[in-house]
C-alpha cells in the first residue's frame, strides 16, 4: 500500500463525470458536509481565513470566494463563524457543475451566499475578493492545471488565498475507506473518498507546485485529520 501511494493517482472520480443524477449529487453533498464537520474540514477553512487576516483591521465586509464550492458547506460554516466571532463577510461560491450549484442554491441555510455556475477561470470580478480558497478541490487536477489555478488565485485575491486539501497517507486511505463503507449511503462517497486520498499530496509536492507557479512565499501546515492548510499572502 505504501508503494501504491508513493505517487499521485490521476484516476478520475465519479463526481468528475457530467452524467450523475441530481439526487445522487445531493446525497453526496450532504455526506461531504458531515465529513467536513466531524473530521475538522470546516475548522481548517476558518483557520485559513484567520491566518490571512491576522490582526489587521479589515475593510467591511470581508469578501471571501470559494472555487469548487460544491454544495456550499464550507461557506455556510464560515458564515456561522463570522456571525459569532468573525468580521462581517460577503460570501461567494463558484462551481462548474450545475447540479452542485443547483443543490447549493436550494439549501435554506445558504441564503445570502452568492453562487456562480462557471469554470472559475471564466469569472470576472467587479471587485476582487479579499480571500479566495478551495477545499477538497485541488486533488481533482493535474500539476499543469494546478499551476494555472495557483496563479489565478494569487492574481484575483487582494489579501491572499488558501488551500484545504488531503494528505496522501496510508492511514488516511484505510481509515476513510472503512468509515465510508460503514456509514455512507452514497456510492459516490464510497468510491471517491479513498480515491481522493490517492489523488492527494505530500509536502514536497506542494513545494514543487508553488515553485512551478512562480510563488516563493507560502505556508504549508499539516492538520488533523490528514489535511494540508496551504496559505499564501498577497
Amino acid at each position: 500500500m505504501i508503494q501504491l501511494l508513493r505517487r499521485r493517482s490521476y484516476e478520475k472520480e465519479l463526481l468528475d463525470r457530467d452524467d450523475i443524477p441530481f439526487e445522487h449529487i445531493k446525497t453526496n453533498m450532504q455526506e461531504l458536509d458531515r465529513i467536513n464537520r466531524y473530521l475538522g474540514g470546516h475548522r481548517i477553512s476558518i483557520d485559513g481565513i484567520c491566518r490571512l487576516t491576522g490582526e489587521r483591521r479589515m475593510e467591511k465586509p470581508l469578501r471571501i470566494t470559494e472555487i469548487g464550492c460544491g454544495g456550499g458547506d464550507n461557506l455556510r460554516a464560515i458564515g456561522r463563524w463570522a456571525e459569532k466571532k468573525g468580521p462581517p463577510v460577503q460570501l461567494c461560491g463558484i462551481d462548474i457543475n450545475p447540479s452542485c450549484i443547483g443543490y447549493a442554491q436550494s439549501v435554506e441555510a445558504n441564503r445570502g451566499i452568492e453562487f456562480i455556475q462557471s469554470d472559475y477561470r471564466d469569472v470576472s470580478f467587479s471587485k476582487k475578493p479579499h480571500i479566495i480558497f478551495s477545499s477538497l478541490f485541488c486533488h481533482h487536477f493535474t500539476e499543469d492545471e494546478l499551476r494555472t489555478m495557483l496563479q489565478w488565485m494569487r492574481e484575483n485575491s487582494t489579501l491572499g488565498f488558501f488551500i484545504n486539501d488531503l494528505h496522501r497517507h496510508p492511514l488516511a486511505y484505510y481509515s476513510i475507506g472503512l468509515l465510508t463503507k460503514a456509514f455512507s449511503k452514497s456510492y459516490l462517497v464510497k468510491n471517491d473518498a479513498p480515491l481522493s486520498v490517492k489523488r492527494g499530496f505530500v509536502r514536497e509536492e506542494w513545494k514543487r507546485l508553488f515553485a512551478s507557479a512562480g510563488i516563493t512565499s507560502f505556508h504549508c501546515e499539516w492538520k488533523w485529520a490528514f489535511r494540508w492548510l496551504v496559505t499564501c499572502s498577497s
